[in-house]
């Protein structure tokens, strides 16, 4: 079915599509990509989005996009060239007849009638849905917190948030910034308020950073290279009040044991939560996302959930998982339209789970899942160290720190096998020698590492600025080996 002018029950005219998307982020790039690419016809696909701009790369918002000097800007970074693909720009989607409808809210969805209500009133009509609305930043508000809009505090979702974001800094260098969160986003944020030349002070009610993933073994070598650039940590404690000037900007953060911090700006980074609302009661929940099958598909037959709202089954983990990374989005999308397009070419969708980060001069993955005992290797005095995740007498997941990459690969290899391990002490100290001989004996095909949007300092070197960035990165090098000498003399 092409698209066509329809008249709504309602009596409102609308158009219909083979396949809408709804939800124009990284996976509604992705799984556009891959339409194309098995051959949809012109006015058969159309994205809907909130946005104004065509899906891109979403990761380069807390990296590049805030660098202080030729910061990446769109074109540069729309899907997919995070993993090295085409670069879906406005003209690509109209060459491959791919209607977009940006700037457009989606005011209510009635799967029974395979329709969508957009707020201008305009009823668009699908044959098969693909749900990609991805995820909204927690706010304060849900906890309490007034925040009046000022204008210097911060979150970071979208283009507009990042646009404000730089905004603010721009306005605040050699000030303070509070940072309130210890997980992914704050810690990128925080790294790039650094390279702002902004003092940073972090908190969070957790004993360490990144607590869903990291050991607190882990989390200290990376906390204390960030206090070694300037970054102080306030753990255990939450925000509590916020103080104004009489022009309504923050002015201090007041927490919850009594402290007070003096504050330029803020940036909140606390979370984030599906885009679900619209299909409650239509479609089976769990987890607090939507609950599909091995191929994507939801509850309904014609509708498929992707990204950040997809719980689907691991059956590395045993369970099923939602993932907040742009790793599952990615993959997702690219399955669930195989998936929609030749259902019985296309079997159940095997993931091994893949988290990954570049911050200052530091890179690192995690593969599988981290259930069970952690058992670390390497030297955490250095530059190379890691953890195996032992569960129930097998390996489910593996950390590694500054590895090359045969040794990235070897520990997805070596996770994805499931291996049994008697003695997690001695896999502890063969350390990555453990993994590479279980990788050399059996190789299964390792999940392709996506290049470019996790990194802090340098994305996709086929960025035009990506020269820039390496002058960023060769900076943060020096003052690395500075902080590393300091430490071996420390220890």
């Amino acid at each position: 079915m092409l698209s066509e002018l329809v008249l709504s029950e309602e009596g409102n005219m609308g158009r219909a599509f083979e396949y809408v998307i709804v939800g124009g982020g990284v996976a509604a790039g992705y799984a556009a990509l891959e339409f194309a690419r098995r051959g949809v016809s012109h006015a058969q696909l159309c994205i809907i989005s909130e946005e104004p701009v065509a899906p891109y790369e979403r990761p380069t918002l807390s990296k590049n996009f805030l660098l202080p000097e030729s910061p990446a800007r769109l074109p540069s970074f729309h899907t997919c060239v995070g993993a090295n693909e085409e670069l879906l720009t406005p003209q690509w989607y109209e060459e491959h007849g791919i209607e977009l409808v940006l700037g457009t809210r989606v005011e209510s969805a009635d799967v029974g009638q395979k329709s969508l209500l957009t707020a201008a009133g305009e009823t668009i009509q699908y044959e098969i849905l693909i749900i990609a609305t991805g995820a909204q930043a927690i706010k304060l508000e849900e906890f309490g917190v007034n925040e009046s809009k000022a204008e210097n505090v911060c979150y970071l979702r979208d283009l507009a948030d990042a646009n404000r974001l730089v905004d603010v800094m721009q306005s605040c260098t050699g000030g303070n910034a509070v940072v309130i969160g210890g997980g992914y986003l704050a810690m990128e944020c925080a790294a790039s308020l650094v390279t702002n030349k902004i003092n940073v002070t972090m908190v969070f009610p957790e004993a360490h950073c990144m607590p869903r993933l990291f050991t607190p073994k882990i989390a200290t070598y990376y906390e204390d290279y960030y206090e070694s650039r300037g970054v102080k940590f306030i753990r255990g404690t939450i925000l509590s009040s916020f103080e104004f000037d009489s022009n309504g900007k923050v002015t201090a953060v007041n927490l919850r044991d009594g402290s007070r911090i003096p504050a330029d700006m803020v940036v909140v980074g606390i979370g984030i939560r599906p885009n679900t609302s619209l299909f409650k009661g239509q479609l089976a929940m769990e987890k607090g996302g939507i609950k599909v099958n091995g191929k994507f598909q939801t509850s309904n037959d014609s509708v498929y959930a992707v990204g950040d709202v997809a719980v689907f089954p691991v059956h590395l983990c045993g369970r099923i998982h939602r993932l907040e990374h742009v790793d599952s989005a990615r993959k997702s999308a690219k399955h669930a339209v195989a998936a929609i397009l030749e259902p019985d070419k296309t079997g159940e969708f095997e993931y091994l789970p893949l988290f990954y980060s570049k911050a200052f001069v530091f890179s690192w993955r995690f593969y599988g899942d981290n259930a069970g005992e952690a058992v670390h290797f390497g030297d955490y005095s250095g530059t190379t160290f890691g953890a195996y995740w032992i569960n129930n007498g097998q390996l489910v997941g593996s950390f590694l720190e500054g590895g090359t990459e045969e040794e990235f690969e070897a520990i997805a290899n070596a996770t994805q096998l499931k291996p049994a391990v008697d003695d997690p002490t001695n896999a502890g100290m063969q350390g990555l020698n453990f993994a590479l001989t279980i990788s050399k004996k059996m190789r299964p095909q390792t999940p392709r590492m996506e290049a470019g949007t996790s990194s802090l300092v340098l994305e996709t070197p086929v960025y035009a600025w990506h020269a820039t960035a390496g002058v960023v990165l060769a900076a943060s090098i020096s003052a690395f080996a500075y902080w590393y000498g300091r430490r071996r003399r420390r220890w």
